[in-house]
């Protein structure tokens, strides 16, 4: 279930490990970045875009240094535990053999914190991968717990639902396109709604509602099972995006190079920063996977730079993917999901090409959405259960796989516009998972670690923003973040 601890699994290098993190955050969230950009204006979003990656970067020292700290005091409990066996097994010895387990066995076995100081192990070493719904019950009271798996149960809901409506929404725009709706010969900024016909008597909305009933039909089933994602599979899916990455960025560099390039976008539009804030905290968002990320390298000596690093880099590649789509398309022609502007015939001519762009959400999303979909009902699981009891089979089998499949598809059912899932998803849940729970974990794990280890023990992951101020000044961008999210949606909805 989610939120025990588990083996460390299979060693990597830092650099290995750097990669795992790239390919972790760089995901679906940067297909609706460009149009986000182009929506907000160019400096904005830039200004934007550095500003919430250097708070991602702040949150993952804190969870960084949470781990290191839950890793202690599994440390301390063992050594404790320890000491309990040691006096039950002297209580029985003979004073001979008190003697000897004081000038012996003690030394032997009691090799953690302050028993030997000299070549023992360091206790904020992370070698145990403590997830962060167990950091949560080590750190929080029973209602931050419940809290934590509330906001981790809705952003997954809002992941499922950004998943349910992609697939589909992408196999409709390029088979409805391949049925002769955007053919070579059609102008290519034509619009279209939904109630424009796809194929005979059905509109395009039909179509994507079927496609819809297709995709739940064949990946639905897998929620009432359990599914885990393969090495190859991983490797494969890593593969094709970067790939679909590459084409992409390059294909709009020629076309800007051979002053083919559309777009002009404003230097700033104040009306677009509430999807914008919610696609790049969605796009930076990896906080809720560190554990399973971290633990595994093998040498963990400059991680904090590594990091640093890896954020810098994706920062240049949100950059680049998002420049070369708003100076090569115009704004309003931009699509929610950046691939199928390149499906296309006066942008891509080799019609492999424009399918494998077109589709390649479809391929990557599909091999995702179980996975997530059974972290969400094992999620369901854990916050529902209590310790001793076991679920009657028709709840665990039926009850809980159904409360995790239906509404991300009642709600992809509504609604494909992609921008504003995302965009939701992260302004809420994402900003909960990762500005508050981190904030909030760092804080609870540093006063723990002070009462248990006293002030002298340093914790060698400690984050760089270590005072206090830069929690607050978290939750505080946090709580900030959502009542302009809020007063944006409700101004917002009141002029339409």
């Amino acid at each position: 279930m989610a939120g025990e601890i588990t083996e460390t699994g299979e060693l990597y290098s830092s650099y290995v490990g750097l990669v795992y993190m790239f390919n972790l955050i760089v995901g679906t969230g940067a297909l609706t970045m460009p149009k986000a950009f182009a929506t907000a204006g160019w400096l904005v979003s830039l200004v934007l875009l550095v500003f919430l990656g250097f708070m991602s970067f702040m949150t993952t020292t804190f969870v960084i240094e949470a781990m290191a700290a839950a890793n202690a005091q599994l440390r301390w409990k063992r050594m404790e535990n320890l000491k309990e066996e040691e006096d039950d097994d002297s209580s029985t010895a003979s004073d001979s053999d008190v003697l000897i387990q004081d000038n012996y066995e003690q030394a032997e076995k009691r090799p953690i914190l302050s028993v030997q100081k000299r070549g023992s192990p360091n206790p904020f070493e992370i070698t145990d991968r403590v997830e962060m719904g167990q950091m949560a019950s080590m750190f929080f009271n029973k209602v931050g717990v419940n809290l934590f798996y509330f906001c981790i149960i809705v952003y997954l809901y809002g992941d499922l639902a950004i998943y349910a409506a992609a697939v589909p929404f992408s196999l409709m725009q390029v088979t409805c396109s391949a049925a002769g709706n955007d053919s070579c010969g059609v102008e290519a900024d034509t619009k279209y709604n939904d109630t424009d016909r796809c194929w005979g008597p059905l509109r395009r909305v039909d179509a994507y509602r079927i496609y819809l009933a297709i995709f739940t039909l064949l990946l639905g089933p897998f929620t009432f099972f359990d599914v885990q994602k393969t090495k190859y599979l991983q490797i494969l899916t890593s593969l094709m995006r970067w790939i679909a990455f590459a084409v992409m960025i390059v294909l709009a560099l020629v076309r800007i190079g051979h002053g083919q390039g559309e777009g002009h976008p404003p230097l700033a539009d104040f009306s677009g920063v509430r999807n914008l804030f919610g696609v790049c905290v969605y796009s930076f968002m990896c906080q809720h996977s560190l554990p399973s990320l971290i633990t595994p390298v093998s040498s963990k000596r400059h991680l904090t730079r590594l990091v640093f690093l890896d954020y810098l880099l994706i920062l240049a590649f949100y950059g680049l993917l998002s420049f070369t789509a708003i100076f090569c398309f115009r704004g309003d022609s931009l699509m929610d999901m950046y691939t199928l502007n390149f499906a296309r015939c006066d942008v891509v001519r080799l019609a492999a090409v424009r399918f494998f762009l077109g589709l390649f959400p479809v391929f990557t999303i599909s091999t995702n959405f179980p996975i997530i979909a059974v972290t969400l009902r094992n999620n369901w699981k854990t916050l529902f259960h209590r310790e001793g009891g076991t679920y009657p089979w028709v709840v665990d089998r039926v009850v809980f796989p159904t409360i995790t499949l239906v509404p991300p598809v009642l709600v992809a059912f509504c609604t494909h516009d992609l921008e504003s899932l995302v965009g939701i998803t992260g302004a809420y849940a994402g900003t909960g998972i990762q500005y508050v729970i981190p904030a909030f974990l760092v804080y609870h794990c540093r006063r723990d670690i002070q009462l248990a280890f006293g002030c002298g023990v340093s914790n060698k992951h400690r984050s760089p923003f270590r005072h206090t101020f830069w929690v607050g000044f978290v939750l505080l961008w946090a709580f900030s973040c959502f009542i302009f999210v809020t007063a944006n949606i409700v101004l917002s909805e009141t002029k339409l």
